[in-house]
């Protein structure tokens, strides 16, 4: 049966962290789950915090008439409204419910985000390394993703980001804490690309969005991770609680508008409908009613850290090279060797399941996703001593 040549070629482009997972169970199946060291996925083994378990079981034992019938399709007032109030307490701006609309995961948002706001042709600049399906996203949508490059710490290159837009420029996605990176934009990075984007709008007589795409917002390691709404206007928040409450499988996020941005009445219109018509309709009810109550919570991001610091600590005393993330649960080291995909191929022998950086567009490094239990980690580090000793590290 023929198949689009477009989703074709996205297949045999799609994504290396699958392909990765693939192998790691050819993997597990020869040598055994217990021997084989998964950091390919961004899936977390945390389980959601407790007060997540109490607010379902007090759902399931209250029901009230009508709760998974259809609802607006920006979803439940009330849920807008809590999230709209933790984004004003957390970004002083007076964000309300009519800002807010409550979508199946970051992915969704993205998506009606995007179609909201691009006609064909329009560019969407991401910065590299980026999260793998961005461009995906974007070419559905009608667009054109323009890669720019971040500099040697992965911080914007605000020169290059300059030079990259143009009068077909639309909108821009930043991602911090980022994935792969784990790097945290500061507040002043911020505030000079809002100066930049301003200057370009008035060069260019238009307006350019951006979009902060913010799972790992609340997952960070004592530096700030600053609200963009404080800084760019012209900007909206796209985020889920995947990471945040350890609910990936759930698809549960929203997207929110800056109560600033030019037109953010018709924006917000446009973003109901595209939510309808992409076929999502609406966030899922129970996960609305759910998230409700714990705009407050989060998993122990302590946890995290330990896990970073186990990682970051053991790879760089045998000498790999990486910046020290502030965020997230990823590490993303210079391969040791030229071709990473030798380095990547090398590392299976030791059973180490890794990702190239050829799949978020930054060839010559890998991402390490350490969401993983404490105990993978510290039974892969004599493998990694092997690795490094292989390789010539130590």
């Amino acid at each position: 049966m023929p198949i689009a040549n477009k989703i074709k070629n996205h297949i045999e482009r799609s994504s290396w962290i699958r392909k990765m997972f693939e192998e790691g169970n050819s993997l597990r199946q020869q040598f055994g789950e217990e021997n084989v060291f998964d950091f390919t996925l961004g899936n977390p083994t945390m389980e959601p915090p407790a007060e997540l378990q109490q607010e379902l079981k007090r759902i399931a034992e209250n029901p009230t008439p009508g709760m998974h019938r259809y609802m607006n399709n920006a979803g439940y007032e009330e849920t807008r409204a809590a999230v709209a109030a933790a984004i004003a307490g957390n970004c002083n701006q007076p964000v309300s419910a009519d800002h807010i609309v409550m979508t199946c995961g970051a992915g969704a948002a993205l998506n009606v985000v995007l179609k909201t706001l691009l006609n064909p042709g329009d560019e969407v600049i991401i910065l590299t390394p980026y999260f793998v399906e961005y461009k995906f996203y974007i070419d559905s949508q009608n667009g054109i993703p323009v890669e720019v490059i971040t500099k040697e710490d992965f911080q914007p290159d605000l020169e290059a980001i300059g030079s990259a837009i143009n009068a077909r420029t639309r909108a821009i996605i930043i991602n911090s804490p980022n994935n792969p990176t784990g790097v945290i934009y500061p507040e002043s990075t911020l505030n000079a690309l809002a100066e930049l984007l301003h200057r370009k709008e008035q060069e260019f007589a238009t307006t350019i969005l951006a979009i902060s795409d913010e799972p790992y917002a609340r997952i960070s390691f004592g530096e700030e991770v600053p609200c963009i709404f404080d800084s760019i206007p012209n900007s909206i928040i796209v985020t889920s609680h995947s990471k945040d409450l350890a609910l990936p499988g759930e698809r549960i996020g929203y997207l929110a508008a800056n109560p600033a941005m030019r037109d953010v009445g018709l924006f917000m219109q446009g973003a109901i409908f595209c939510n309808r018509v992409l076929g999502f309709v609406n966030a899922p009810a129970l996960m609305q009613r759910l998230v409700t109550n714990l705009q407050s919570v989060s998993v122990d991001v302590a946890q995290y850290q330990r896990k970073r610091d186990l990682l970051y600590n053991k790879l760089t005393e045998l000498g790999f090279e990486m910046v020290r993330p502030g965020g997230g649960f990823y590490l993303f080291p210079k391969s040791p060797l030229a071709d990473e995909m030798e380095f990547i191929r090398i590392a299976q022998k030791y059973r180490i399941l890794l990702v190239p950086g050829s799949g978020f567009g930054a060839p010559g490094f890998f991402r390490i996703a350490y969401c993983v239990e404490d105990a993978i980690i510290e039974r892969s580090l004599p493998l990694w001593e092997k690795l490094a000793l292989e390789i010539g590290l130590s």
